[in-house]
């Protein structure tokens, strides 16, 4: 590890590393509270600066310590912790490096990776849609942890804040755990819904118009509380 490195690690030292690093390790547990992944599979970061904190490989997220604490520069080059990050790193950095994202959340959500088999793009069935950019693309399958899975990933990021990788999962970001796992947790609920719709024999689902869709953009825009 470069002297740079190491002053770059040491940037995240103290209160505020611990408290990044404790809610990754929540969303990442949330994940298999929720369903929506099983053992170790799925993956979540969390950008700091220019520093990645990471969940790292084969490791339970029930077992992971704040002495686990894990992060990458925007290379990839480890500079806190000693655990190996996990193998989509390529994937998240990608997304890092691609957009103004703060979050990532990949998972292995059985609705959403069954319709990533079945159909190029999720269809506009809900309003919601609309809070990923649009109809969700499905990323064309490639090896875990290659850079051409990355690369599949990122064109069907185009213009979204998640995708489906084929045969494999979802991927989602934002600007903050909270936000991109939300997205995750709206990706699969809407997947189930399609699937729902779409067993029933003798009817077609009906979709949502671009129009509508822009118009429930345009909505969500102003949905919550307000700052005061």
């Amino acid at each position: 590890m470069t002297e740079q490195r190491q002053r770059q690690g040491r940037q995240l030292d103290g209160d505020a590393l611990a408290r990044a690093w404790d809610e990754l390790v929540g969303t990442a547990r949330r994940t298999v509270r929720d369903g929506l992944v099983v053992g170790t599979s799925g993956n979540v970061s969390l950008r700091v600066g220019d520093t990645v904190l990471v969940t790292p490989s084969g490791v339970p997220y029930d077992r992971l310590r704040p002495e686990d604490a894990l992060g990458v520069d925007l290379d990839g080059h480890r500079i806190i912790g000693g655990l190996t990050p996990t193998s989509e790193l390529p994937m998240h950095l990608a997304i890092y490096r691609d957009t103004g994202a703060r979050a990532v959340v990949h998972t292995h959500a059985v609705h959403a990776t069954a319709v990533s088999m079945l159909v190029p793009e999720l269809p506009a069935v809900h309003y919601m849609t609309a809070a990923l950019g649009g109809p969700v693309r499905v990323a064309p399958y490639a090896l875990y942890g290659t850079e051409e899975l990355a690369g599949n990933m990122l064109h069907a990021l185009r213009d979204r804040t998640g995708c489906l990788l084929q045969n494999h999962g979802t991927v989602t970001y934002g600007d903050s755990l909270d936000q991109a796992y939300d997205r995750t947790a709206q990706l699969e609920w809407m997947s189930r819904l399609w699937l729902t719709a779409a067993a029933v024999p003798g009817h077609t689902p009906t979709l949502l118009s671009p129009d509508r869709l822009r118009e429930a953009a345009q909505k969500l825009r102003g949905y919550g509380q307000s700052a005061t």
